[in-house]
C-alpha cells in the first residue's frame, strides 16, 4: 500500500487561502444583489430567535411558537414605527429646508466672501453649478433598488423563518457522526452569540446616544429633534463613520437653521460629549472581549465590506468579520487568518489546538 502523498507546504496552504478570499470577495460584489438581501434576512432572523428566546426565559409558561410569532409582530412593529417615523418627518424636513434658504443663502455669501469670487453665493447659483437633473436617474435607481431589496430581505425572511423547523433534520443529515455535529453546534452557536451580543450592546449603546443627544437638541431648539436622534440611532449600527455622522449632521443643520456658529457648536459639543462618554465608558465595560476584534480590523472590514455591497455592507460590516473569523479559526490553514482579525490573537477564546479542523 502506497504512502499517502505529502501535504502542501504552508506556503501553497497560505496563497489558496488568499486567493480563495479575493474570489470570494469579487464574487460576492458580482451577486451583490442577490446575497446582500439574504445576509440581512438572515441577521434578521437572529434577532427574531433572540428575542424569542428572550420572552421565553421571562415567561417560560409561554408555548415557543407563541413566543416565535410574539418576537415576529414585535420586530415588524418596530419596522413600521422606522418608516412611518421617516415618511412623516420627510415632508416637514423638506419644507424647513425651504423656509431657512435665506439663511444658506447668507452663509453662502459669506463663504464665497473668504474663498473667492468662483464660490456660488447662494442656493440657486449653487443648484445651477450642479445641476440637480443629471442626478435624477441615479437617485431614481437608488430608490428603486432600495424598494427592490427591501422587498427581497422580507421574503427571504419570510421563507427562513417557516424552513427554520428543517434545519435540525438537514444537520443530522449533513455530519454523520455526534463528534462532528457536536462540533458544528459549537461553531453555530459562538457565532450566534457573538452576532446577537454585538446587535445588543449597540442597540444599548445606541438608544443611549440617541435619547441623551435628542435632550441636547431640545435644548438648544433644533427642529425636527426626534427625527435626528433617531437617525443617531440607526446610524449607531454603522461603526465610526455611523458615529461621525450621527454628530455631524445634526450640527450642520443647526448652523442651517439657526444661520450662527454659537448654537451649531453647542449641538456638536454635546453630542459629541454624549458619544464620547458611551463609547468610550460604557462601551468597553458592556462589551468586555465579547468580540474579540482588533480596531483596526473594525475600520479595514467597514471599507471592505462597504466597497463591496455600499451601505448595507457597512450595516453588516462587523457581524460579517465576526462570521468570518470564527469559521476561519476552524481550520489550520485559514486560522492565522482569523489570529490577525481577533483582538488579542485567540479568536476561539482560551481554545486549544484539538478544537480546530486539521488541513
Amino acid at each position: 500500500m502506497s504512502a499517502p502523498p505529502p501535504p502542501p507546504p504552508a506556503t501553497a496552504r497560505n496563497a489558496l487561502v488568499v486567493i480563495a478570499v479575493v474570489v470570494t470577495g469579487a464574487a460576492a460584489h458580482w451577486m451583490g444583489g442577490i446575497i446582500a438581501p439574504l445576509l440581512l434576512a438572515i441577521f434578521l432572523s437572529i434577532m427574531v430567535d433572540g428575542l424569542s428566546r428572550a420572552i421565553l426565559s421571562r415567561a417560560p409558561n409561554l408555548p415557543p411558537r407563541a413566543a416565535t410569532s410574539t418576537a415576529i409582530v414585535a420586530s415588524t412593529l418596530l419596522v413600521v414605527f422606522s418608516v412611518v417615523v421617516v415618511a412623516t418627518n420627510a415632508e416637514g424636513f423638506i419644507a424647513t429646508l425651504a423656509r431657512d434658504q435665506p439663511k444658506l443663502d447668507i452663509l453662502l455669501a459669506q463663504a464665497a466672501a473668504r474663498l473667492g469670487p468662483h464660490t456660488p453665493k447662494s442656493v440657486a447659483q449653487l443648484l445651477g453649478r450642479l445641476d440637480p437633473m443629471q442626478y435624477a436617474p441615479a437617485v431614481a435607481q437608488a430608490l428603486q433598488n432600495f424598494g427592490s431589496a427591501a422587498v427581497l430581505v422580507l421574503l427571504y425572511l419570510g421563507f427562513l423563518l417557516a424552513s427554520r423547523h428543517a434545519f435540525e433534520r438537514k444537520t443530522v443529515r449533513l455530519f454523520g457522526t455526534r463528534e462532528a455535529r457536536h462540533e458544528a453546534l459549537n461553531v453555530f452557536l459562538r457565532v450566534r452569540d457573538s452576532i446577537e451580543r454585538y446587535l445588543w450592546i449597540q442597540t444599548v449603546t445606541g438608544l443611549v446616544i440617541a435619547v441623551g443627544s435628542f435632550f441636547v437638541m431640545m435644548v438648544v431648539g433644533l427642529d425636527h429633534a426626534f427625527f435626528w436622534a433617531f437617525l443617531v440611532f440607526i446610524l449607531n449600527y454603522v461603526p465610526i463613520l455611523g458615529a461621525v455622522a450621527g454628530i455631524g449632521l445634526p450640527a450642520l443643520f443647526a448652523l442651517l437653521q439657526f444661520g450662527d456658529y454659537g448654537h451649531a457648536l453647542e449641538v456638536l459639543g454635546g453630542t459629541f460629549a454624549i458619544a464620547f462618554v458611551v463609547g468610550n465608558i460604557f462601551l468597553p465595560r458592556m462589551q468586555g472581549n465579547s468580540l474579540n476584534m482588533d480596531p483596526l480590523i473594525v475600520m479595514l472590514s467597514l471599507a471592505f465590506w462597504g466597497a463591496i455591497w455600499g451601505l448595507p455592507g457597512m450595516f453588516l460590516s462587523t457581524p460579517l468579520t465576526v462570521l468570518s473569523m470564527v469559521i476561519l479559526a476552524q481550520f489550520r490553514g485559514s486560522r492565522w487568518i482569523a489570529i490577525l482579525l481577533s483582538g488579542d490573537g485567540d479568536p476561539l477564546g482560551a481554545s486549544t489546538e484539538k478544537d480546530v479542523v486539521g488541513g
